[in-house]
């Protein structure tokens, strides 16, 4: 992964990640975070082509996907349970960052079919 700073003053420094042996320059305001999305998502993809049979990277962002979105509903619900529990600003800062990773997936995902791989 590299760091590159911003080409001019408007323009938000961005990091490279490699997802399934693709690179991908994304932004963000916590790049340590957008490495951790990515490796996490570029371990998913690789577990799914692991256990599947299909070569095509799509189809493994998509069932990735599927297994991350799995993970978020499951994490949405057990935050509901708890909730009673949490105070109003820890709530909403995991929603945020909730968000935040659906958000990353889609990048992801959008770049991932642009480039037809």
């Amino acid at each position: 992964m590299t760091q590159q700073p911003p080409t001019s003053k408007s323009e938000p420094p961005y990091i490279t990640v490699y997802i399934y042996d693709q690179a991908y320059h994304l932004s963000g305001p916590d790049l340590p975070q957008v490495e951790r999305l990515a490796s996490r998502v570029d371990s998913r993809m690789r577990a799914v082509a692991s256990k599947g049979r299909t070569a095509d990277s799509l189809r493994v962002a998509v069932l990735a996907a599927m297994n991350l979105a799995d993970e978020l509903v499951r994490a949405e619900e057990r935050l509901r349970t708890l909730e009673g529990g949490l105070d109003v600003a820890e709530s909403a800062h995991i929603r945020i960052r909730a968000s935040n990773l659906s958000g990353l997936l889609d990048e992801v995902l959008e770049e991932d079919r642009k480039t037809g791989s």
